[in-house]
């Protein structure tokens, strides 16, 4: 066997293994609550948010599941909260692409932690993006009290969804939500501001206050279900529109109610019909290093990500620590953006750093960008970056201008964008390169991926020089194996920040993903797109 054969079944299987990593941790996180609080579940006759989506949704039809990881290894102080409480996705009903929120009562009885307001807010903010049908299945105890100060007042808390209700009605988003559990306070709210709103009898109630809060506010001795249960709200309030006997058949209206939708129309990217690659994806185990400093051919990733493995490059002579150009994933036409992982000479024969942003490349994007604007082809970002080129001559070259170039395109860009973090993204290089802070419609990572300011050895090295001269400038003395022990701690609490789970626990990324689901991920995302009207591009003022 040759050293590259070597090589190549060396990264294949470190690459296998932490595949096989995220799908234990999928599979821990599915379980919501645990398997007990699954079966209380069942013995009050309900389905699991995950069982409602599943029998709500078209039959062997994709769910394209959004912050399964939320709230991952977060408070851990209360029992966690995994996958924040709440299933949140892009399914199909009735063939009809929409948004699905779905409590989960399993944790906390479903209760709003911080991150759950932040979960439900994202997918609210992927059916605005893309005028999407959204649907609510409600079950849930409402704000978590003892982190109430974390979740209710700000701008992007718990109030925040239901300015978002009024404003999806305004802009003729279709919201259905189906009342299966608990809906109490201001989460009630919610449902009663979409366009229907239907409750489940015996086990579905809405009230603004429980009546334990109604016998201590004033008195008044009365159940929950004479309160805000179905019959109530079907019969004497008017608050709820239908009731139905159980889950299955609440779930049932729904799909009727879409059986019934009208076409809308469609933005109009191009799509033919689609071609697997002829390069193996599988391949891509072996191609991307398991030594994260080594160089590689991005375009052999790309290859083995897009139809028929065909790529047109932009400028291929030019700017080449960045690959641009045009293909098709799953019959979409598509602009690429990637960053090239080996090194490579520019057009005066100087070696160029990859994963480095160097001017002529920042330039060669931005151009690149704006005829993808021009031609209305959605774009997408392969993310391995470092950052932007540093030093005396990349700085006397204009690196700032040319940067700011490049991010003022893709800033302004109006088609939608898709970015995949498959390697590092650090620093402005996660900004150029279409970070969360850049409204991509999805943001998914690679288990290999790393996102931070800097890389792990670099931080460790810069914040242990801060750590040792502050204790020097106290008059304290210290050995150099207290030194090692220092940078162990510091580089072992970093590179924890550097996981893809950390970033996908706080929502930075959408999902962890499997890079073989990478073509389905871009593929639904422009499907999605495809409903929402394009604005003019426009991109401000740039300087050359």
């Amino acid at each position: 066997m040759s050293k590259i054969d070597l090589e190549f079944n060396k990264n294949e299987d470190q690459f296998k293994l932490l595949v096989s990593n995220l799908r234990t941790k999928e599979k821990k996180v599915k379980l919501g609550g645990g398997e007990k609080k699954i079966e209380e579940q069942h013995q009050k006759g309900k389905l699991t948010a995950r069982e409602r989506i599943a029998y709500l949704i078209d039959k062997k039809s994709e769910f394209l599941e959004i912050g399964l990881f939320a709230g991952e290894g977060m408070y851990k102080e209360v029992g966690g909260c995994p996958s924040a409480g709440v299933v949140t996705g892009i399914g199909y009903i009735e063939g009809r692409q929409c948004v699905i929120v779905a409590n989960d009562a399993t944790v906390k009885a479903g209760a709003w932690f911080p991150i759950t307001a932040k979960k439900n807010l994202r997918a609210q903010e992927i059916a605005m993006e893309n005028h999407l049908p959204i649907v609510y299945l409600v079950d849930s105890a409402g704000v978590f009290l003892p982190m109430q100060d974390e979740i209710f007042p700000d701008k992007e808390h718990f109030g925040r969804q239901f300015r978002n209700n009024a404003k999806m009605s305004a802009m003729g988003i279709i919201q259905v939500a189906a009342i299966m559990g608990s809906c109490v306070a201001g989460g009630a709210y919610l449902p009663i501001m979409s366009d229907e709103a239907m409750i489940v009898d015996k086990t579905g109630s809405i009230f603004l206050a429980g009546s334990y809060l109604v016998k201590a506010a004033i008195g008044e001795d009365i159940d929950n279900e004479t309160l805000g249960g179905a019959t109530t709200h079907c019969e004497i309030s008017g608050v709820t529109d239908n009731k139905f006997p159980n889950d299955q058949a609440c779930l049932d209206y729904i799909r009727s109610l879409f059986r019934k939708l009208g076409a809308l129309p469609r933005t109009g990217f191009n799509r033919v019909k689609a071609l697997p690659p002829k390069e193996k994806p599988e391949d891509i185990f072996g191609i991307f290093p398991a030594d994260r400093a080594k160089p590689y051919d991005t375009l052999e990733i790309i290859k083995r990500l897009v139809d028929d493995s065909e790529f047109d490059e932009y400028k291929a002579l030019y700017g080449k620590t960045l690959i641009c150009g045009t293909a098709r994933i799953d019959g979409w036409a598509v602009g690429i953006v990637a960053n090239q992982r080996k090194v490579v000479k520019n057009k005066k024969g100087e070696m160029q750093m990859g994963g480095v942003i160097y001017s002529d490349a920042a330039d060669k994007a931005a151009r690149f960008i704006m005829n993808c604007n021009q031609r209305r082809i959605p774009l997408v970002f392969l993310q391995d970056v470092s950052g932007f080129m540093v030093g005396s001559k990349a700085e006397h070259g204009g690196i700032i201008k040319d940067g700011a170039k490049m991010v003022n395109a893709m800033a302004n860009s109006t088609v939608p964008k898709f970015t995949v973090v498959i390697g590092n993204s650090y620093g402005a290089g996660n900004y150029a390169m279409c970070g969360k802070a850049y409204d991509p419609r999805l943001i998914v990572a690679w288990p290999t991926s790393q996102i931070a300011v800097m890389s792990g050895a670099s931080a460790a090295k810069t914040l242990l020089q801060i750590r040792v001269n502050t204790l020097k400038a106290q008059g304290q003395q210290i050995t150099k194996e207290e030194e090692e022990k220092l940078l162990k701690e510091i580089t072992d609490r970093y590179n924890e920040q550097l996981s893809p789970y950390y970033a996908a626990a706080r929502l930075w990324v959408d999902a962890v993903i499997d890079p073989l689901e990478t073509r389905k991920f871009i593929s639904m995302g422009i499907e999605a797109a495809d409903f929402a009207p394009l604005e003019k591009f426009n991109v401000g003022v740039i300087q050359t």
